[in-house]
């Protein structure tokens, strides 16, 4: 038989074992809502799953979280416990002459053990949704020293107070509430941000097309009219009409790269892949630069293989490729210079390559000359003019046709631009018939 000391002892080890048990119970709640927290974004069902969570673990009737309104300077309930979430959505709560209002002023917790006795009670809230509050326990919600809310609980069961235990498991739920809500506000501004961009990007793109077309149509009736005029003009005003159309083909020159710019873009790159003979786009469009090219008396040569190299691939955009190394050697490589296009091809692979014995590029800007817009003459004094695309454009040309480019170049003593494709087939010399490379 038991003393009474002894049953005094048993009922106190009773309830601490009761104890430990909550507390374990609330860290096994807490820590779901950490995993939960650092796995979704949906903010709707973590605050739900937050304020239940707190109701229960304080043994309150129900929870809400209210957020401050910048913009009006009142709280706002963002989620809550019941059937009464609708309603409640609509009911603002004053900062001034309101017990959440103070909470959040002060930055402090506060326990009404009977709302009856305190001024600061507002009402309002009770009348919107049909409730009756009794007790109060609030705590504010703070993210790096800044606050942004209140998460209360609402009418202890068993009608006993709320005490400091329910203070310090309501401010770790108020934590875990105000880390989500700034998370997802994160993610809110950053999809924002990309929304604008690619916005700006579209009105960007559109603006350009729209552009370069208006300015290619005045454009072309100029120098039809200039080259009209110069056949039929005098020596002198022959030569002035020459500097009309050089400065013309300059324009034109600017209107090809800003329609180009899509270029830029590998995702905007669509290739029409089929077999093409390397040497017959090369040719091509060597006739086109070839007469740029004697204007500024430059010898442009070509030394290409005599048999046939095919390539998989979009002749156009390589056309590309070579319209804007072409261009880079022809625009700085001084009057009397030598270009030469020469193409080699080893297993598997052909390289394409144009030099120049031009002002060359100082080397260590020979891996940024393929940015966009990126230049090595100040954009002030320069004297080659240019977007600075045709290098960016080039480049990811070439890589969409799984190949390589790179520049060589010694200063003062010109440049060389080489590319690689992979070859489909090549016409064996000796037989004259297709054998696949590589």
């Amino acid at each position: 038989m038991s003393t009474p000391n002894q049953a005094l002892i048993m009922l106190e080890g009773d309830e601490y074992v009761r104890h430990l048990e909550k507390k374990v119970a609330q860290l096994d709640q807490m820590v779901t809502i950490g995993h939960l927290l650092n796995s979704t974004l949906d903010l709707s069902e973590l605050l739900e799953l937050i304020i239940e969570t707190a109701a229960k673990l304080v043994g309150a009737q129900t929870a809400s979280i209210m957020l401050l309104d910048e913009r009006t300077g009142e709280l706002f309930f963002a989620a809550a416990t019941g059937e009464s979430q609708e309603k409640l959505r609509k009911v603002k709560v004053p900062l001034e002459g309101s017990i959440a209002g103070s909470i959040y002023t002060t930055g402090q917790p506060a326990i009404v053990d009977d709302v009856r006795g305190d001024t600061r009670h507002y009402t309002g809230v009770d009348q919107s949704i049909s409730f009756h509050t009794q007790s109060i326990l609030g705590v504010p919600m703070q993210v790096r020293n800044r606050r942004i809310g209140v998460l209360e609980a609402l009418n202890k069961f068993e009608r006993i107070p709320f005490d400091q235990e329910d203070v310090q498991v309501l401010s770790t739920m108020a934590s875990h509430a105000a880390v989500a809500i700034e998370n997802a506000r994160l993610v809110a501004r950053l999809q924002e941000a990309n929304r604008r961009l690619s916005e700006l990007d579209r009105l960007k793109s559109n603006f350009i097309s729209i552009a370069s077309h208006e300015l290619r149509t005045p454009l072309m009736i100029v120098q039809g009219y200039a080259s009209f005029l110069r056949e039929q003009a005098s020596a002198e005003t022959s030569n002035d009409l020459d500097m009309v159309l050089k400065g013309a083909g300059k324009l034109q020159a600017v209107i090809d790269q800003m329609t180009n710019l899509n270029y830029l873009d590998a995702r905007s790159i669509t290739l029409t892949a089929k077999a093409f003979v390397l040497q017959d786009t090369i040719n091509e469009v060597a006739r086109e630069w070839k007469a740029l090219a004697g204007a500024k008396q430059q010898e442009l040569q070509l030394k290409l293989p005599p048999s046939p190299i095919t390539i998989n691939g979009d002749a156009g955009k390589i056309a590309l490729v070579l319209n804007n190394l072409l261009n880079n050697a022809v625009r700085f490589t001084p009057e009397g210079g030598h270009i030469e296009v020469a193409v080699a091809h080893h297993t598997g692979r052909v390289a394409v390559a144009v030099a120049d014995n031009g002002i060359g590029i100082p080397k260590g800007e020979l891996e940024r000359i393929f940015d966009p817009f990126y230049q090595v003459e100040d954009h002030l004094v320069r004297h080659h003019g240019g977007l600075g695309l045709g290098l960016a454009i080039a480049r990811e040309v070439v890589f969409q046709h799984d190949g390589r480019i790179w520049a060589e170049s010694v200063e003062g003593h010109g440049s060389r631009f080489i590319f690689t494709l992979p070859i489909m087939m090549a016409v064996s010399p000796e037989t004259n018939e297709p054998s696949a490379a590589g």
